[in-house]
């Protein structure tokens, strides 16, 4: 079963919306928001002890499919509601 892992800088609402939008996809086994996106984040300076100057927050979201076809559905609603929303979202291989 395909994972997809789901990277989002948003807000608290655009993340809840993503969240919905996800569980409502036939074939998909499992929606998970990890808890700690700070033990995530990368080492470099682009993603630590900057200001904040937009508000957004950072959403890790990961996503079980049941085949490549729902993985594929996954992505791209993904892209579709992030565009909608306003929010920025990277489909990463790993957190």
């Amino acid at each position: 079963m395909p994972t997809i892992r789901i990277r989002m800088t948003g807000s608290r609402d655009d993340a809840d919306a993503l969240l919905s939008t996800l569980h409502g996809i036939d074939g998909i086994e499992r929606v998970e928001e990890l808890e700690e996106p700070a033990s995530y984040l990368r080492d470099d300076s682009s993603s630590s002890e900057l200001v904040d100057d937009n508000g957004s927050d950072l959403f890790l979201i990961e996503v079980l499919a049941s085949d490549n076809l729902h993985a594929d559905a996954v992505r791209a609603v993904t892209e579709v509601e992030a565009s909608l929303l306003g929010a920025v979202v990277e489909i990463v291989d790993e957190f």
